[in-house]
């Protein structure tokens, strides 16, 4: 296959946009929990600036590198992901914040295995969809993707972690119906998953914890709903234009770790609701680049592929927001290319530069 264009502009040029937002964002929102806990306002940006830089190395390779070719290494991530997901498990390995184990500690930083299992599960279904007279059939068809996907979920589950597990579904979810697979198999696996899904939820007392908590977070103000209540003072907070970079009040200790997963908080009490709808439009322009780019490449596994990491990228995006604005419960998904992380900034970055080299091959 040639070459036969300049990647697309526009989707690089919102990432960059999302980017430099995310880290003047992790400055503003981590500035006193650097200082309180390091003794160092700027012991987050430091961290995020290197994994920005690393994420950026790895854009530019992927979208340089002929995403057909990533079908070389499938074999490999198959086994690796399953690798990395059991040794995370393994007391003294893998290290527990708040009672979950998902981290490697790899020194410079924290290497979360489920993040390179989206990537690893996408390559592989995006491999096996394009294929598509496999999809026509259940036990010999649809069956053994699930099987593989399933199994890595289920060492997700472990760690414990829903948020990601959920994720990873709906996006191989979604890529099997775009694949044609037969919506009677599709409703049929559904009815299956809901009342597992029910089953995990009643199965832990801290998740039921958030269940109560978002129906109902001022039940338990000081314990668990705090969080969510003071997201939402946060958003509250912030009014039409917000309070401006550097004022915000959530970041002063009330809002636990506001450089991660409640982000968005801070955008919305910082910038405002303008500023917050300007993130949200610039997400928007990035899943619509990386749709379009699926639809129009010719190449069934670049298609898959493009559609499967967009699609990743779009429920993260949904489920972050969902959480902060307590319009759904509480889980642990971070905001893509915004909040503070090394794993999941390198994966969505190196995803993006995948989604560019696609879009070079489009006539």
């Amino acid at each position: 296959m040639k070459r036969k264009r300049s990647p697309d502009s526009t989707l690089i040029i919102v990432t960059f946009i999302l980017l430099g937002i995310g880290l003047v964002m992790v400055f503003s929102s981590s500035y006193h929990q650097g200082l309180n806990r390091f003794n160092d306002s700027l012991h987050f940006i430091k961290l995020q600036l290197i994994y920005a830089g690393i994420g950026l190395i790895a854009m530019y390779i992927t979208s340089n590198f002929n995403f057909w070719q990533w079908k070389r290494f499938i074999i490999l991530f198959f086994f690796l992901n399953f690798i990395l997901l059991g040794v995370v498990l393994i007391p003294g390995i893998g290290v527990e914040i708040y009672g979950a184990r998902r981290w490697l500690n790899l020194g410079f930083m924290r290497f979360q295995p489920s993040d390179f299992t989206k990537f690893a599960l996408i390559l592989f279904a995006a491999n096996y969809m394009s294929k598509k007279e496999r999809l026509t059939k259940f036990f010999s068809g649809i069956i053994p993707l699930l099987a593989v996907v399933g199994l890595s979920l289920g060492l997700i589950m472990l760690q414990p972690d829903l948020g990601t597990t959920v994720a990873i579904g709906g996006t191989i979810g979604i890529m099997l119906f775009a694949a044609g697979a037969k919506m009677s198999h599709l409703l049929f696996l559904g009815s299956l998953s809901l009342p597992a899904v029910i089953y995990l939820i009643f199965s832990a007392d801290y998740r039921l914890a958030r269940i109560f908590s978002f129906l109902d977070p001022w039940a338990d103000p000081t314990g668990s709903g705090w969080q969510i209540i003071q997201s939402l003072y946060g958003i509250a907070g912030g009014g039409l234009l917000g309070v401006g970079l550097g004022n915000s009040r959530q970041t002063t200790g009330f809002l636990p770790e506001p450089q991660n997963d409640f982000i968005f908080s801070i955008i919305c009490e910082e910038l405002g609701l303008l500023g917050a709808l300007f993130v949200l439009l610039l997400f928007v322009i990035l899943v619509w680049r990386g749709f379009n780019i699926a639809i129009k490449i010719e190449d069934t596994f670049g298609s898959f592929l493009a559609m499967g990491l967009t699609t990743m990228i779009a429920l993260q995006v949904i489920i972050n927001v969902g959480v902060v604005t307590s319009s759904m419960p509480t889980t642990g998904i971070t905001l893509p290319l915004i909040s503070y992380g090394g794993t999941s900034l390198i994966i969505t970055l190196a995803s993006i530069g995948i989604i560019l080299n696609v879009s070079r091959y489009i006539n």
